[in-house]
């Protein structure tokens, strides 16, 4: 069939087809290109430890930490009081050290026993302040505690300070280091 001027109908189709098989052969090229720049960039990044920002802890991973952090803190509590070995088994590191306010320096081991030991005495274990530090898989805990109970059939009250010093291993937060210190309390950060 033939259009007005001469031309070819099928002709006409034959070149519109072959002008977008070479745009869009153009574009794919062009998004293959993209495609491997963006892989090349990524490569480079990895390599020379230039990480893209996703890999670093976002905003609210910090915020899931402490909140995480904190709970973990206050089952510390919770099973201390009740002298819960067990609880307090599952949140520390087996490597654990405790430095404990007379200045002792316990394993884990020994701190569970000392926890199976005095548990019973206490009457109460509060933390009034508590600041979570977090840097990374990494975070310190810093606060002030109170603490009564009953000892040798005489009530005690006690306050002070402290840090503990938690890890993220596989995924789960595990207290490696704490230390306790009493005395006269200011103001925490």
């Amino acid at each position: 069939m033939r259009l007005k001027g001469g031309q070819d109908l099928a002709d006409m189709v034959r070149r519109k087809v072959c002008a977008q098989d070479r745009r869009l052969t153009a574009e794919m090229v062009r998004r293959s290109f993209m495609k491997s720049l963006v892989l090349r960039i990524l490569v480079l990044g990895l390599v020379t430890g230039m990480a893209p920002a996703a890999a670093y802890p976002q905003p609210d991973d910090e915020l899931g930490a402490r909140t995480m952090i904190m709970a973990l803190e206050n089952i510390w509590n919770n099973a201390e009081r009740g002298g819960d070995a067990a609880a307090l088994n599952l949140i520390l590191d087996d490597a654990m050290v405790y430095i404990d306010e007379d200045g002792s320096l316990l394993t884990k081991t020994q701190f569970l026993e000392h926890v199976k030991q005095t548990g019973p005495q206490l009457q109460t274990l509060v933390t009034d302040t508590m600041s979570v530090h977090v840097y990374g898989a990494m975070a310190l805990v810093a606060g002030t505690y109170r603490v009564t109970g009953v000892a040798r059939g005489k009530a005690f009250r006690r306050e002070g300070r402290f840090i503990d010093t938690w890890v993220r291993k596989n995924g789960t937060w595990l207290c490696v280091a704490a230390q306790a210190t009493s005395g006269a309390l200011g103001d925490v950060k």
